[in-house]
């Protein structure tokens, strides 16, 4: 298998890039738009058929690369069911399977950072979006975000992986580039509560800035990162 995890600097955003081998169908996971040049070049590098790309959720701190990729490759753009895009092609319901070659990624429905947040899972990977992230969890004060939302899709969906599940997240600032269902469990000290009250109370009280262009992300990721 061929597995790219790529870094945006800027927002700090991993990008995903999976085929079953080389010459084969390929997945992208949350591209970022001025990336995708380098994408196409890995693309070509490991003589890659772009098929399907995928958008965790709206994203706020960037925009998309979705459909530039769209245009260069022809490959289908996929979100889940709850997106307010209407140009996605394809929206998949919670538990739905993408097929890529002989590759199977299981949508899972997990909204609290966002309304429209979905993780996916491909066998042991977990892409898990701005839901659960290493050593912490995605903000749930703008774009329909609730905390207690939020508590709901950790504990009750991602958590209840095997503990040996890769989580490898959207985001990440400290330079960290995967973890494990277990480590979160154990170490991740927003999920170090007793119960959603003591959850959503953390959530209530982070009093992180405002993304510089929310505004705009938002507007052209609801088109795919169309102006």
């Amino acid at each position: 298998m061929i597995f790219k995890q790529l870094f945006d600097q800027s927002s700090s955003t991993y990008t995903y890039m999976v085929a079953s081998g080389k010459g084969r169908e390929a997945l992208i996971i949350d591209p970022v738009l001025e990336n995708v040049g380098t994408y196409i070049k890995l693309l070509k590098e490991f003589d890659l058929k772009l098929v399907k790309v995928i958008d965790t959720h709206i994203h706020a701190d960037h925009v998309t690369g979705a459909s530039e990729l769209n245009k260069v490759t022809d490959c289908s753009t996929i979100m889940g069911e709850h997106t307010p895009s209407e140009t996605v092609q394809i929206k998949v319901k919670n538990d739905e399977i993408i097929k890529v070659d002989n590759l199977k990624v299981k949508a899972i429905y997990t909204p609290g950072h966002t309304s429209d947040s979905y993780s996916f899972i491909m066998g042991n990977y977990l892409f898990s979006g701005d839901t659960l992230l290493i050593n912490g969890t995605g903000r749930t004060d703008f774009q329909n975000g609730n905390a207690k939302d939020s508590y709901e899709s950790i504990f009750n969906k991602l958590l209840k992986l095997p503990e040996e599940t890769l989580l490898y997240p959207a985001h990440d600032y400290k330079g960290k580039k995967v973890s494990t269902i277990g480590n979160e469990k154990k170490f991740n000290p927003r999920l170090q509560v007793k119960n959603v009250d003591d959850y959503i109370e953390i959530m209530n009280n982070l009093n992180l800035s405002r993304p510089k262009l929310i505004d705009t992300n938002i507007s052209r990721n609801i088109k795919l990162g169309e102006i």
